[in-house]
């Protein structure tokens, strides 16, 4: 028999009353989409007819987990709930997606349905405090924030009744260290939105099922610094892959790593600052707070409590300078570094070329923008902004670098529109001489040609086959010739396609769809025949193939450029702990690489100057890279 709940004690200040609204919106209800431009579906205009009640209320005869259900989708999407019993556990009350949480305080004991939904109130504020009692209704959606998403489930055109207050919360599930299955996601080879959950199997399902519920993690592990957007991640599984800094280490498709779990915050910044945290930090404390989804890292922890932030002793680590037979190589992404960017930009950039890569005499640098920076009026040339980054760091005490760059055609390789990023080369005249060959522009190709005393190239600066269907629309890679200690030294940086296309680990369709790959496996190709033809004309000679790969270790497109063939990748020899140089949702994992001829293998040093990825307070989000070649042999 139906609950007859007593009347409130505080006077309502609530929606048009579910049946009013109902009524009055119901031609509207058919015909709304179930997403909207805001992220979410529109409250429904009945006229704005607020009013207080003291009759008494019944709930409906639908309760959460009915509308949650034992899969991703709602057995009642489109349909519409009234009088659902929960009790308010958190509240959104700014920005543009704003609403409630609401749990049933006892549940049906299945551990595929969620207890817990989010009611969206769209840009209102609801009137409605954590711990209120409440009966809701409203129309259940299932909101995809991007193609490929999972689906949110929830309540629009709502409203509720307050029923009573400072009610206690349901206890949070505490996310121990095996509360999260290992096992990542069901791979039946396409969209899983309408499998059947298994929480205890997969960490997707988990998460599922505990869709808009309240969850806590105690004295949390950070492994992944704040970012631009007030968010971090932690990890519940400290000791699954752990990298050398306190991070976790991707290092196979077969293992995203279960553990990993993002935080955002639902408490007031003004009253208390989202922490600033790096890898390695601990929340101390419990992290507690309704479990939500969003485009950006997929399940995630909205929380009304932080803990207390402490922080590690995670520091900068240069790599070491160069001994006096070794010639020194790196790579650095700075991250669309452009002349209109402001003088700190550059400066910061600069303090890390001093302080942390000991000098090296050449450098490879990728996301060089033009001189006009992200203004999108035809400028191609970047004489401007590698000024100022030579002038920046010899004002710091550095080499005092000489450049070498090609101009791309406008708007030809990718990036930002307007931005004209391209890969560059620093040398230092101290340490390096670099080879001239005129007649290098963006489409024409350098060939490989056979000198007097071993391999020449056509053009140096070139650029490898610049018109291939594999660069369409991003960067080419840029070659120069080298010479230093009596040696010559062939160096191409490379900027391969972004992977930001590929379908995400946390995705509706499992195994997730690589979709980018393809592109970066046809580019390794053309740089590899480039390596081939170099090599052929030279068996000895030195390559250095650097820069952002755009992929993993493990990845085809390395394998497609070291698998039985003329490159060795140093990186591979590093302890598992240490194979990485980039920090995304959670997993510290390898883009950027610094490969050489094969033959060079056992003549090198390699290290990682980890001054960016895994700090809050990074001047690029890669960290860059040394090689040091032995030229006693």
């Amino acid at each position: 028999m139906p609950r007859t709940f007593p009347t409130p004690r505080r006077p309502l200040t609530v929606p048009l009353s579910a049946a009013a609204a109902l009524a009055l919106g119901a031609g509207l209800a058919s015909a709304l989409p179930a997403s909207a431009d805001n992220g979410h579906a529109p409250a429904p205009e009945v006229g704005g007819v607020y009013g207080a009640s003291s009759d008494p209320i019944e709930p409906g005869g639908v309760r959460i987990h009915d509308v949650q259900g034992t899969t991703r989708r709602s057995p009642l999407v489109g349909e519409l709930v009234d009088g659902v019993p929960g009790v308010v556990t958190a509240v959104a009350g700014s920005g543009s997606a704003r609403g409630f949480w609401f749990q049933d305080t006892g549940g049906d004991g299945d551990p595929r349905t969620s207890e817990g939904l989010f009611v969206f109130t769209g840009e209102d504020t609801p009137e409605v405090r954590v711990g209120d009692e409440i009966l809701a209704s409203g129309r259940v959606s299932e909101y995809r924030p991007e193609e490929n998403a999972q689906t949110i489930t929830q309540l629009d055109q709502g409203s509720w009744a307050i029923v009573s207050e400072g009610n206690d919360l349901p206890e949070a599930v505490l996310l121990a260290e095996d509360t999260i299955p290992e096992g990542y996601a069901p791979e039946p080879g396409g969209d899983i939105t309408d499998r059947e959950l298994e929480p205890h199997t997969y960490a997707l399902d988990f998460w599922a099922a505990h869709e808009h519920m309240r969850v806590r993690v105690e004295d949390a592990p950070v492994v992944a610094p704040t970012d631009a957007h007030d968010a971090f991640w932690v990890t519940t599984r400290p000791e699954h892959n752990p990298s050398a800094n306190g991070g976790t280490v991707y290092s196979s498709y077969d293992d995203p790593n279960a553990g990993r779990v993002k935080v955002e915050s639902l408490v007031d910044h003004d009253e208390e600052p989202f922490p600033k945290v790096n890898v390695g930090d601990t929340m101390s404390g419990a992290i507690e707070g309704p479990v939500y989804y969003g485009r950006f890292g997929g399940y995630l922890v909205r929380a009304t409590e932080m803990g207390e932030h402490v922080p590690g002793d995670l520091e900068r680590e240069p790599v070491r300078e160069a001994e006096p037979h070794e010639v020194s190589v790196a790579t650095y992404n700075v991250e669309n570094l452009g002349a209109a960017d402001e003088q700190e930009a550059f400066d910061r950039i600069a303090e890390g070329f001093v302080a942390s890569l000991g000098n090296p005499g050449i450098v490879g640098l990728e996301e060089i923008q033009d001189n006009s920076s992200e203004t999108d009026d035809g400028t191609v040339d970047a004489d401007a902004t590698l000024d100022r980054l030579v002038e920046a760091i010899a004002a710091r005490g550095g080499p005092e670098y000489e450049w070498r760059q090609i101009s791309p055609e406008d708007n030809a390789d990718g990036g930002v529109p307007g931005g004209n990023i391209r890969n560059a080369f620093l040398f230092d005249p101290e340490q390096a001489d670099f080879v001239d060959v005129g007649g290098g522009d963006a489409t024409t190709a350098v060939e490989v040609e056979e000198g007097a005393s071993g391999a020449e190239l056509s053009v140096s600066p070139g650029r490898i086959d610049p018109q291939h269907e594999a660069w369409k629309e991003t960067r080419k890679p840029l070659v120069g010739h080298f010479r230093a200690q009596d040696r010559d030294l062939y160096v191409v940086t490379n900027h391969f396609s972004s992977k930001g296309s590929d379908e995400a680990l946390h995705g509706v369709n499992q195994p997730p769809e690589r979709v980018t790959e393809p592109q970066r496996n046809d580019q390794a190709e053309v740089v590899r025949s480039f390596a081939d033809e170099l090599l052929s004309v030279d068996p000895e000679a030195h390559l250095v193939v650097m820069g952002d790969l755009n992929d993993f270790q493990f990845s085809r497109t390395l394998e497609v450029l070291t698998g039985d063939g003329p490159l060795y990748n140093p990186m591979t020899g590093l302890d598992a702990d240490e194979q990485y140089n980039y920090v995304f949702d959670g997993n510290s994992q390898a883009l950027d690489h610094i490969l050489v001829s094969d033959g060079l293998a056992d003549r090198v040093d390699y290290g990682i100057a980890r001054i960016n990825s895994e700090f809050h307070d990074q001047v690029s989000d890669h960290d860059p890279q040394v090689l040091w070649l032995d030229t006693r042999r």
